[in-house]
């Protein structure tokens, strides 16, 4: 008995030091966006979910990340019951119960893309583009600068479609000179379907919109917000957040390229 007493008090502490490890865990929710995050069948991932994990990983932090529907996870962050939420816009209303990164956590870039044997005089200004078919997505915002050329008329020969994944195929299809899409959204598309050597992003860029990862602030975490905040710089500097970025196309690229030969020697697989 006395023995059994004797395990029991040395086991409590290491029970007691697991328990609160993971009552610990930083709770972070996010919501669907590939290729920058999204669900899987055992967690999350997508660019910026890795560059989440390694920021975590150097601030020596247990992580857990849920994909959710963007309202429950603005919600969820502003009552407190989860710790940050990534990448949100930062916005007047949402300051007052968000407390933000500094650092900027993933630019969402708008970009011209095009065939590569087109001949499109892009000059950087959208006037350039109105006699240009350009494909967009039906009722979304391409934010101010976009949304005013549509409304005055700059951008004269618009072709809508449902979804980004439609436009792209017009767009090698050679249905539509032009798309206006996020930049790593485009490339995530094009991957998928092969495209990303026949197609070229003009510059310079449309636009860029900051995204942070921000912390609610029910759950007092501006210490940890500046911790990444230093993080952050660090993998920026070091060429560490860029290499994540690459890494990840990377990968995705060689999964095209293996999906193509294995279409290419099963004819059936094309119909």
């Amino acid at each position: 008995m006395k023995t059994l007493l004797l395990r029991l008090c040395l086991l409590a502490p290491l029970l007691l030091a697991t328990s609160t490890t993971h009552a610990k865990a930083v709770k972070l929710v996010t919501f669907a966006y590939p290729p920058y995050e999204y669900a899987t069948g055992d967690g999350a991932d997508g660019i910026v979910v890795r560059i989440v994990e390694r920021a975590f990983d150097h601030l020596g932090e247990d992580l857990v990340i849920h994909v959710l529907p963007w309202k429950r996870a603005l919600h969820m962050v502003r009552i407190g019951q989860a710790d940050g939420i990534f990448t949100a816009y930062r916005t007047e209303e949402r300051l007052r119960f968000l407390d933000y990164s500094r650092v900027v956590l993933m630019p969402q870039v708008l970009s011209v893309w095009a065939l590569r044997s087109a001949d499109i005089g892009y000059s950087g200004s959208l006037d350039s583009l109105g006699d240009v078919s350009i494909g967009l997505v039906d009722d979304i915002s391409y934010g101010p600068k976009v949304d005013e050329a549509i409304r005055t008329g700059q951008l004269r020969t618009l072709d809508y479609a449902p979804v980004s994944a439609q436009n792209v195929k017009k767009l090698l299809y050679g249905r539509t000179d032009a798309i206006i899409m996020n930049k790593y959204g485009a490339m995530h598309h094009l991957m998928k379907l092969n495209g990303l050597n026949r197609v070229v992003e003009l510059t310079p860029a449309v636009s860029s919109v900051p995204s942070y990862l921000a912390f609610s602030k029910m759950k007092g975490l501006s210490g940890l917000r500046d911790r990444l905040d230093k993080v952050l710089e660090e993998m920026i500097a070091t060429g560490e957040y860029q290499a994540i970025i690459d890494g990840y196309f990377a990968e995705r690229n060689a999964g095209a390229s293996l999906q193509a030969l294995v279409d290419a020697s099963n004819p059936s697989a094309l119909r």
